[in-house]
């Protein structure tokens, strides 16, 4: 098993992944002995937690101004399932779904599931597939140190498992969004339940109608924590009612985010 077949075999939680036998005799979590500053000193192979220089989630600031090309995205609308792993809401969708990003194509790999046949990210002539999309609150990502109710993250990959998460800040609305509406009747109320979607979703409502966003290189913000993953954060937040943010931490159990970690020698591109 090559270095990179073992990374992938044990990301869990932020990217969602099937998490192997060996993987599972660890935990983490967001409180305790097993929080995030514990993360790095919990399993050898989450060393990157602690040592890491290039870690996420980050707070956005300092930013370099660049041409940043845009970014095209096509998603489906078919669902497939909604699943609570005890420390996020994932949804899943059918395979087929990318964004292209960087100048190449992109297609899935071993244990992530994808979206929706045809979804796709496209940037600067590259493609990711869309895998599944999950949430944390309160949010991983600050901006200029503020925080955010919610946070999306939306996960794609390439076929030699090269990470690009879209994530979208989500802030306070009176009104229910009317797609997470849909998804959080269906939300699974206990840690490993999983819950089938019938309704029809397409996450590009959930996208903010400018696609304008910031670009850095950071890594899973769950364990193992491996660098190299390409962020592209939205500008522009979504919408989340309070009553929404309330019943997913419920399900969850409690908040599920990762603090700002040193942003170091990274740029953040705007």
């Amino acid at each position: 098993m090559t270095t990179l077949t073992k990374t992938l075999a044990a990301m869990s939680l932020g990217l969602a992944l099937v998490v192997p036998a060996a993987a599972q005799q660890h935990h983490f979590g967001y409180s305790g002995d097993i929080a995030p500053p514990r993360w790095g000193s919990l399993s050898p192979e989450w060393r990157a937690c602690a040592e890491g220089r290039n870690q996420s989630p980050v707070d956005l600031g300092g930013f370099v101004e660049a041409q940043l090309p845009t970014l095209e995205f096509k998603y489906a609308t078919v669902g497939v399932n909604i699943v609570n792993n005890g420390h996020a809401v994932q949804i899943n969708y059918a395979k087929g779904s990318q964004i292209q990003a960087d100048g190449h194509q992109h297609a899935p790999y071993a244990n992530m599931v994808p979206y929706a046949p045809g979804s796709a990210l496209t940037h600067d002539g590259r493609t990711f597939e869309l895998k599944q999309f999950h949430f944390h609150s309160p949010s991983e990502h600050t901006l200029n140190g503020k925080s955010f109710p919610m946070e999306m993250h939306l996960v794609h990959a390439d076929k030699d498992g090269n990470l690009a998460v879209v994530s979208v800040l989500m802030s306070e609305a009176q009104a229910d969004n009317p797609v997470l509406s849909k998804l959080w009747a269906k939300m699974p109320a206990k840690p490993g339940d999983k819950n089938t979607l019938q309704a029809k979703v397409n996450v590009m409502d959930l996208l903010p109608k400018s696609k304008d966003y910031y670009r850095y290189s950071g890594s899973l913000t769950t364990p193992p924590c491996s660098e190299g993953v390409r962020w592209y954060v939205m500008k522009q937040p979504a919408s989340v009612s309070k009553a929404q943010v309330e019943t997913f931490r419920k399900a969850v159990g409690a908040a599920n985010n990762r603090p700002p970690q040193p942003i170091n020698a990274r740029a953040v591109l705007k």
